[in-house]
């Protein structure tokens, strides 16, 4: 799929004039519907001529560009399944004088998508969160506003007197005038026409009244509403001479909530608005980013959700006759995701959120070829040729996790293949063990011989994982691979391990700030970390969300071994996350109305316990000899917070940070958050047993059979941490992965061994083998001992 970047919006080739006869933007006004275009009717794209290039925002980084051609092609699963249909009944039109529907009768039995972003495996991480610094530009001069007196009290009376009298008259009027021009929109919407209202924070638009007029819009007879889009044709065919206005910049706030644009009959008409809002200068963005967080959330995520719906429907159109051929608006798909990135950042911008940052997720996409949009992010970076991965918050979790996997699968290839060819040119017989990296540990000295064996191997470590027991039978077809980083975790973790402290406030470990001579452990933790994303391994750490979003500072490890890793930005709110307890002392310490400097008699300097040694460290040259203000406060704290999660541990975090990237240093890193990280590293902690108990396998049995239904009564009534046990007991894990429990695969076999045998697990292919126990109570009691004691393994 290639995709252009929009060019500028011009008055005289992004739509046709509208004509006498009513015919406007390739739709014929008729009675009661609009015709849609034909091919010839729409307008032709000219490949040759210059396009204005869309202002940097919110995209990936230009690092991205490097010429890399690891992204091979590969097809997800065909959508052909995904689309279901739905039958949209319409009445038929009745007078002009009676409230009707839009009714497109061409679009009868349109197939319709699923709702966006609303699935359990949806779940930007984009090089800028938010918007980059607002970029100062001269303020063009408004133009003067004509005077429009009606209010929203005025026009609620005036609905209420058409649908009691049935004469639309005053209605039809309001909305002919309103939404004929830019100025009147502002006119009627603005909230004090003599005032400029150029702030960033103000929009100075009439929320209350514009929400009013679009509820009862699609309430409206068919003219009226057909009278509003006519007149959105004649405000998007203005003349622009220089830059837009904050009055431009307030209609497009307003022309974008239309509920009209929901409709696939008004698509052409949305996406010249949406390619005129793409466009704009880069300040005309951070305006209307400041004004989109002031939207309400029930408003925000309806505009989300139909610009989400607006790029599935133009991917996979249920009736392709319905739009123009994709040759001719390949500028479609790149305006509506520029303008979602703007939404997106107004998000990012609201402390809190306005919506979950999975709201963004297209799930559609999971079924395009990602892997040709991550090739052509690759090689082409933030040029003109647009691709997904630009704007990686749109993309879900499950789709970024595929991708993540194929980059990995395609560096195990390539370094096995690098080194069979090493073996051949010196002449040595091939053996398929080089193929892999293989670790030999023993169980008493688990985490000495991981760190010998991984220190060694190092240039191996991209291979596939293969881990053998010393002394032990079993083979690794993924279940000793799950045993061992469950094992090392649990011994580098362990508190008399003093690598990391537990803080019980806060249920999550942190990095031990105590200085030590060698910190290749902590390279060990984040080379493990690496080699479970690598390996599609899930992990029961519990870190901080600050600490991956330290571990994406930056996402690709810089070229100069100088330049400082792991520092990121950190708040109260992240150290919250940790010591809460400490986090609410100066956030108190923030409030205090009091004398700050007497009453709290502190200066700007730090004190930690280090092997029963109090040792002091300054916060800023000469702290000691500074004391805390309320002048000062807010400095202090944040450089207490600063030094807490960046300075006093910069050596461990730094060996933890390259660990992680020496076995993932793809860049498809760059496209994720970090609470996205989170998940591949550690899945999910919440288990749903009924889900797993839809999505199981059976072989011998039938999900009928009386032990199988023992079996699910048995589980579902466990306590947590037995369930816990059980699914570490089958799949080597207790973590649910990126995809839910219909990812696990698991499957419960019928075992034909005599009923006083435990149930045995095949935790390389997610295998429960279940004797078949004559009674409930037998069963639970044998599976309560085989998920009890769940270490070593065997060969039958």
């Amino acid at each position: 799929m290639s995709l252009q970047t929009p060019p500028a919006a011009t008055a005289g080739s992004d739509l046709p004039a509208v004509t006498e006869k009513g015919s406007f933007l390739g739709y014929k006004m008729g009675e009661d519907s609009f015709v849609p275009p034909s091919v010839e009717e729409e307008e032709e794209e000219d490949g040759e001529k210059e396009k204005e290039k869309l202002p940097p925002i919110l995209t990936a980084s230009n690092t991205a560009a490097g010429g890399l051609e690891r992204g091979a092609k590969s097809q997800f699963s065909t959508f052909s399944n995904f689309i279901s249909t739905i039958n949209q009944k319409k009445e038929a039109a009745g007078s002009s004088s009676s409230p009707t529907q839009l009714v497109i009768p061409n679009i009868k039995n349109v197939r319709d998508l699923p709702p966006i972003c609303l699935d359990v495996r949806q779940k930007q991480r984009i090089s800028i969160d938010t918007l980059p610094p607002e970029p100062k530009a001269p303020v063009p001069p408004e133009s003067s506003l004509p005077i429009r007196t009606k209010t929203m009290k005025d026009f609620q009376e005036d609905m209420e007197k058409a649908k009691s009298s049935g004469d639309w008259k005053a209605v039809h009027d309001f909305y002919l005038t309103t939404f004929d021009s830019f100025l009147e929109l502002n006119a009627a919407f603005k909230k004090d026409v003599s005032l400029p209202f150029s702030t960033i924070e103000d929009s100075g638009i009439n929320a209350k009244f514009v929400n009013a007029v679009y509820d009862a819009l699609l309430n409206t007879p068919q003219d009226i509403q057909k009278s509003v889009l006519k007149g959105i044709i004649n405000g998007l065919l203005q003349e622009w001479k220089g830059p837009r206005t904050k009055d431009d910049l307030r209609a497009y706030c307003i022309l974008l909530q239309n509920p009209q644009f929901s409709n696939t009959s008004t698509y052409v008409i949305y996406a010249h608005l949406l390619r005129q809002i793409a466009t704009l200068a880069e300040a005309d963005h951070h305006f209307l980013a400041h004004w989109f967080k002031k939207i309400s959330q029930r408003r925000f995520k309806q505009l989300v959700d139909r610009l989400l719906q607006f790029i599935s429907l133009r991917l996979f159109p249920a009736k392709p006759e319905e739009f123009p051929p994709m040759i001719k608006c390949t500028w479609w798909i790149p305006s509506a995701t520029k303008v979602l990135a703007l939404f997106n950042a107004a998000n990012s911008l609201a402390n809190p959120a306005i919506i979950p940052y999975m709201d963004f997720y297209n799930s559609t996409l999971d079924h395009i070829d990602l892997m040709e949009e991550y090739h052509n992010w690759q090689c082409y970076g933030n040029s003109h040729r647009f691709s997904f991965c630009q704007y990686p918050f749109i993309i879900s979790i499950a789709a970024k996790k595929v991708i993540i996997q194929r980059d990995s699968e395609q560096q195990m290839i390539s370094m096995a293949r690098q080194s069979l060819v090493d073996k051949v040119s010196r002449r040595q017989r091939p053996d398929m063990n080089m193929l892999f990296l293989n670790l030999k540990v023993r169980r008493m000295h688990l985490v000495s011989d991981s760190l010998d064996e991984l220190t060694r191997k190092r240039a191996d470590l991209k291979k596939k994982l293969k881990v053998t027991f010393v002394g032990e039978a079993g083979l690794d077809m993924g279940g000793l691979t799950k045993e061992w980083f469950l094992l090392l975790i649990r011994q580098i973790f362990h508190p008399d391990y003093g690598m990391f402290t537990y803080h019980k406030d806060s249920h999550c470990h942190w990095f031990s700030s105590y200085k030590c001579d060698n910190y290749s452990e902590f390279r060990l933790v984040g080379a493990l970390m690496g080699l479970a994303v690598y390996n599609s391994i899930t992990l029961d750490i519990r870190f901080p969300p600050c600490c991956y979003k330290k571990l994406l500072s930056p996402p690709i490890v810089p070229c100069d071994q100088n330049t400082p890793v792991g520092i990121s930005d950190v708040s109260l709110d992240d150290l919250c996350h940790i010591i809460p307890e400490l986090a609410h002392g100066l956030s108190e310490l923030l409030s205090y109305e009091d004398n700050v400097e007497e009453d709290f008699y502190s200066t700007f300097q730090v004190f930690q316990e280090e092997f029963g040694v109090i040792k002091s460290y300054n916060l800023k040259p000469g702290g000691d000899k500074i004391p805390v203000t309320a002048q000062n406060r807010k400095e202090y704290v944040q450089l207490y917070v600063d030094f807490i999660l960046n300075k006093s541990i910069y050596k461990q975090f730094a060996a933890f940070y390259y660990g992680f990237h020496s076995v993932c240093d793809s860049y498809a890193l760059m496209l994720l958050r970090p609470e996205e990280v989170e998940i591949l590293v550690c899945g999910s902690p919440e288990l749903d047993m009924y889900a797993l108990q839809r999505n199981t396998q059976y072989d011998g049995y039938l999900k009928t059979d009386l032990t199988i239904r023992y079996f699910w009564e048995v589980v579902l009534g466990f306590p947590l941490d037995l369930q816990k046990k059980l699914l570490h007991f089958t799949t080597g894990s207790d973590r649910v992965p990126v995809g839910g429990m219909a990812d696990l695969n698991f499957k419960i076999s019928k075992s034909e061994t005599s009923t006083n045998w435990l149930p045995v697990a095949h935790t390389c292919f997610n295998q429960l083998c279940l004797p078949p126990y004559k009674s409930k109570k037998e069963l639970k009691q044998k599976l309560i001992i085989g998920i009890s004691n769940a270490e070593g393994f065997g060969l039958e």
